[in-house]
């Protein structure tokens, strides 16, 4: 196995290192994630993985991308289910550098006004293009907590 991790460096050059337990991954700048959230129950859990994601890459470029329900996290005065604001979580994330979008076409079609989407996040035309845009375009891979 040992032999195979040295080869596998040697064929990869100076593009790869190792990490603890033998696992191998490209050195980078980070990994680039897109984490598509639609449903309202989801936002606890997928903000959890992206911590605890940026703790392992802290290099990563994580973008959050929410539609339908899963909006709701990134309303002003939203709260988890143990009554702590999401405000402050998805601040914390995006002072880590994580970049929160929002579905024109959600807000439209659910008459949310534009001005009760927290300052955090910014408004992209749909939240499904913007994640296509960015798996076909920008190469980000897709995450589905």
């Amino acid at each position: 196995m040992k032999r195979a991790v040295l080869k596998l460096l040697m064929v990869l050059g100076a593009s790869a290192l190792a990490l603890p337990g033998g696992i191998v991954r490209a050195a980078d700048d980070g990994i680039k994630a897109v984490y598509h959230i639609n449903e309202n129950t989801k936002a606890n859990a997928a903000l959890r993985n992206i911590r605890n994601h940026l703790d392992a890459d802290p290099k990563a470029k994580i973008v959050v991308v929410t539609h339908s329900k899963g909006i709701d996290f990134l309303l002003e005065d939203a709260k988890a289910p143990n009554g702590a604001p999401f405000a402050a979580t998805v601040a914390a994330l995006k002072a880590r550098g994580v970049d929160f979008r929002v579905c024109a076409n959600t807000l439209k079609s659910r008459k949310i006004s534009p001005d009760s989407v927290i300052p955090e996040a910014s408004i992209v035309p749909s939240g499904v293009a913007e994640v296509a845009r960015l798996q076909a375009v920008e190469k980000y891979v897709y995450v589905k907590p």
